[in-house]
């Protein structure tokens, strides 16, 4: 009968236990389903595959290590993007003597021939992108390309809306004037506009 009783284990801190690592994991599979998010705005703010690849890791490392920081799971996306703007703030601060963020050149992937217009657009965009200032670059691919909120974009770069809502008008007049540049000029004179800036 002691033999019993010394062996019994309290069923209540197994339970807890046992709903934590579930919690753990569920979060683990939420993470995962941003992942591809996360790695288009990091690319879209440094075009570069491996860095974005880097810092997604980074800040999924970072989200997984505090997430009981995370009190409203309906802010999960905010929540992750204002991780990825911290560690792309912390990596811009660390290479800033030494990278040039414009001198990054985009590689043309080949495309079937059927999306080739469709893939000229977005190189045509997303070379534009690239001359904008990089206050702007973020404001407008989080909220044209990923839907955010201006609520959101204030939250996660930490900045006031009003601020939000200049540089995406800016972002986005400066883009448009680009574009037509571009289009009047060809594509492959829009490298040339850096001249403009």
């Amino acid at each position: 009968v002691t033999g019993v009783q010394t062996c019994a284990l309290p069923i209540f801190p197994v339970m807890s236990v046992i709903a934590n690592l579930c919690k753990h994991q569920q979060f683990k599979r939420t993470l995962a389903d941003y992942r591809s998010n996360l790695y288009r705005i990091a690319y879209s703010w440094c075009h570069n595959p491996a860095l974005a690849d880097d810092l997604v890791q980074e800040t999924m490392a970072k989200a997984l290590k505090n997430s009981t920081q995370l009190r409203d799971p309906k802010t999960l996306k905010a929540w992750l993007y204002r991780i990825l703007s911290n560690c792309w703030r912390d990596h811009f601060r660390r290479s800033r003597d030494t990278v040039d963020i414009d001198d990054v050149v985009l590689v043309e992937h080949d495309t079937p021939d059927v999306r080739h217009d469709r893939q000229q657009v977005i190189q045509r965009v997303r070379a534009a992108i690239t001359l904008l200032p990089m206050g702007q670059r973020q404001v407008i691919t989080l909220v044209d390309l990923e839907g955010c909120s201006y609520i959101e974009v204030a939250q996660i770069l930490e900045i006031p809306i009003g601020t939000v809502m200049s540089r995406l008008s800016r972002a986005r007049k400066a883009l448009k004037e680009r574009l037509l540049e571009a289009e009047v000029h060809g594509d492959s004179n829009v490298c040339q506009l850096r001249t403009a800036t």
